[in-house]
């Protein structure tokens, strides 16, 4: 096979020569993501920001993926076909890298200011790239083997992702403040964020010239992946606008309210850790940490579907990954010299996130229903306890939001065919619930609710996509596409 041209008939099993590459991307979208919750306490304390004002940092990244998409579509429409069919996958990644690295230079001017404006304006041409890159990468993730595993393909690459999210606060953190240990009173540089930030920008321009001249596919071949997908090729539905897709534009609220919830609790987090457990802002990183790492935790598990292994084993493997990935957590904490004596009864939380990822048995509407569920509960918990209670309640909604982009994504591009790069486009478009749903949040706690019960934002979104998990199975089904004989086959 060509590597050039991705076939679906050729993607029955993982390439994982092309998917060891491709996730590299994932990591850096998820270090940057959960970077931004140290910038936030930072900029707040250091520029006397309220706390709807900081998360403009929020805003600013995740809205860019949304103007990412709107420009992608025009030049697509404009142009007459799809940008990525005609640059190509591989190419699209590269240019985006490029895109991302150019945002992290504005940091070196912001940094030496002290100017919220142009670091956000930085965080924004860095969103900028990313869409672009989420746009080639997901599509290629899911392809890359059996679209009925896709899923688990997709915790997998979200779980490298998770290894930047726990990774990077610490990092930025670090940078910041020097070693914040227990007895060290940390003082905050607002200079010193130029340094990671421009190191990653060399990164970006480094993985670009790898990407190019790397075995990922640079084009896939959709016209056939509808027929691939469904068990039925005669309930393969044929339309004329990828708007006309159910699932899809369900699902484009679906990513809206994920990212939503996901990024809105984490950004929220430090003013309520300050306000609830008077922790300064120098000792919220592992905190922060732990959050993005329960979704590592999350992922990992979930991406246990996409091997080859016995349905023992796997069971086995349920049980085991999650504490492993804990584990990471603690060991880079350990490092990075944290207190995490905090943190010493979080593997019981875990217990509930195991739990649903056996119920689930490999269908991604299934734990998106159950994960939703327990992502409410916890949010309650959250609001109606105190103390480490309620932040252990707070940091497990990772645990729930762990799985639910692969969950969302994979049902919504279901049976899209050769609509499928735009279908991809529209709900990169919909990243932007981060930015709007931290901004809401943020709003409510400053003037009408209070931080802790701010939380109500999280419950509405998990709300919906509960709903959604409900509705898409027999819209998917009308369809000839039905996950739970997936399950039924041991997940292959």
């Amino acid at each position: 096979m060509s590597t050039d041209l991705l076939k679906p008939t050729d993607a029955i099993k993982t390439k994982w020569s092309q998917f060891s590459i491709l996730i590299t991307v994932f990591f850096f979208w998820g270090f940057v993501a959960a970077s931004n919750d140290i910038l936030i306490p930072v900029f707040k304390d250091k520029l006397q920001l309220s706390q709807l004002q900081s998360q403009m940092v929020s805003f600013a990244f995740y809205v860019a993926y949304t103007v990412g998409s709107i420009i992608y579509f025009i030049i697509s429409k404009a142009t007459g076909g799809d940008i990525l069919n005609k640059i190509g996958f591989r190419n699209g990644i590269s240019i985006g890298l490029i895109i991302s690295a150019l945002g992290t230079l504005l940091f070196y001017p912001a940094a030496q200011s002290a100017s919220f404006t142009i670091m956000i304006t930085g965080l924004f041409i860095v969103g900028l790239g990313f869409s672009l890159q989420q746009t080639a990468a997901n599509p290629l993730a899911i392809v890359m083997g059996d679209p009925k595993t896709g899923a688990q393909r997709l915790s997998m690459a979200g779980g490298i992702n998770n290894l930047g999210t726990t990774i990077g606060p610490l990092i930025v953190s670090f940078a910041i403040f020097g070693s914040a240990t227990a007895n060290s009173e940390g003082v905050a540089s607002i200079e010193s964020v130029k340094t990671p930030y421009l190191i990653l920008g060399a990164v970006f321009i480094l993985v670009a010239i790898i990407f190019r001249f790397s075995p990922v596919p640079n084009k896939i071949d959709l016209e056939k992946m509808a027929e691939q997908e469904s068990d039925n090729a005669e309930n393969v539905q044929h339309k004329t606008s990828v708007l006309k897709y159910p699932q899809l534009v369900m699902g484009m609220i679906g990513i809206f309210v994920y990212v939503g919830v996901e990024v809105a609790t984490a950004s929220n987090l430090p003013a309520f850790l300050h306000k609830d457990l008077s922790i300064t802002t120098d000792k919220i990183a592992p905190f922060v940490s732990l959050y993005w790492a329960s979704l590592m935790m999350g992922r990992w598990t979930a991406s246990i579907g996409a091997f080859d292994l016995s349905k023992g084993a796997k069971q086995v493997l349920q049980f085991l990954i999650p504490y492993i990935a804990f584990g990471v957590f603690i060991l880079v904490n350990v490092i990075a010299e944290h207190d995490i004596t905090p943190f010493y009864y979080y593997p019981i939380v875990m217990i509930a996130m195991i739990a649903g990822s056996l119920l689930s048995r490999g269908n991604p509407a299934r734990l998106l229903l159950l994960y939703s569920a327990f992502g409410i509960i916890a949010l309650f918990i959250g609001m109606l306890s105190s103390g480490m209670v309620s932040a252990y309640a707070f940091m497990s909604v990772g645990l729930f939001c762990s799985t639910l982009w692969p969950c969302i994504f994979t049902l919504a591009i279901a049976g899209l065919g050769k609509h499928t790069n735009e279908g991809s486009s529209f709900l990169i478009m919909m990243i932007m619930g981060g930015g709007v749903m931290s901004l809401l949040q943020g709003f409510l706690a400053d003037h009408l609710l209070g931080i802790q019960w701010s939380y109500l934002v999280g419950v509405c979104c998990f709300a919906y996509l509960a709903f959604y998990a409900i509705k898409v199975k027999s819209v998917l089904k009308a369809q000839g596409i039905d996950y739970d004989q997936l399950e039924s086959s041991g997940g292959h």
